[in-house]
């Protein structure tokens, strides 16, 4: 369950990450991971949005979803759906609730068929954060503040070299989180160089959350 409108979620501190994981995040340990190759570098993170059924926030369905418990049955969308085993390491709601399904050491199955900078499969290599919200929708500032604080978390402790949208690695096939993410704004906040970010990011159809 997400938290309630008047509690506001913990900021992440410096050395927040304990063996893979993060202290300020709620834990909902998922099955749906596995080992990654050895001696792969964990140097990307991507960035995703999700929500179930679509467009609809706050339930738990995603929960659900990443821990193999979802009722196939319980809406029509889920049909679609039926059987997918998939998981993320962190989902952030759109109060900016953290939650974590995987250990960051461990391979999450978020990204798919990949591909960024010449390597494939960026599951091996990759960090994966959802964002609650609707592919090309709009997103909250309070998601923006602890997306940015948990990639610094993130590169206390590995070895991150960029961050890109689920877009970025599988044009053609995804296109979240879409035109409604505020690239521009997030590397601002996070104040990495932009040799971190997407060469090319769509135009930004933000609006302030």
């Amino acid at each position: 369950m997400t938290m309630s409108s008047d509690q506001a979620a913990p900021a992440i501190q410096r050395n927040e990450l304990s063996e893979g994981w993060l202290n300020a995040a709620r834990a909902c340990p998922s099955p749906n991971f596995g080992h990654r190759p050895p001696g792969a570098p964990i140097n990307l993170i991507v960035v995703h949005s999700i929500s179930l059924p679509p467009g609809e926030f706050g339930g738990t369905e995603i929960e659900q979803l990443f821990t193999n418990q979802l009722d196939w049955n319980a809406h029509p969308y889920f049909e679609h759906i039926r059987g997918m085993e998939v998981s993320s390491h962190f989902l952030i709601r759109r109060d900016g609730e953290l939650v974590q399904f995987v250990d960051t050491h461990e391979r999450a199955w978020h990204a798919g068929a990949s591909e960024w900078c010449g390597r494939h499969n960026c599951n091996d290599f990759s960090i994966g954060i959802e964002l609650e919200g609707l592919e090309g929708g709009c997103f909250e500032a309070a998601q923006y503040q602890r997306l940015t604080e948990l990639c610094q978390a993130l590169l206390e402790r590995h070895p991150i070299e960029h961050v890109v949208g689920h877009e970025h690695i599988a044009p053609g096939r995804k296109q979240d989180p879409g035109p409604g993410f505020d690239w521009p704004g997030f590397q601002s906040a996070l104040g990495w160089p932009s040799r971190c970010f997407p060469k090319t990011t769509p135009p930004s159809q933000a609006r302030p959350g």
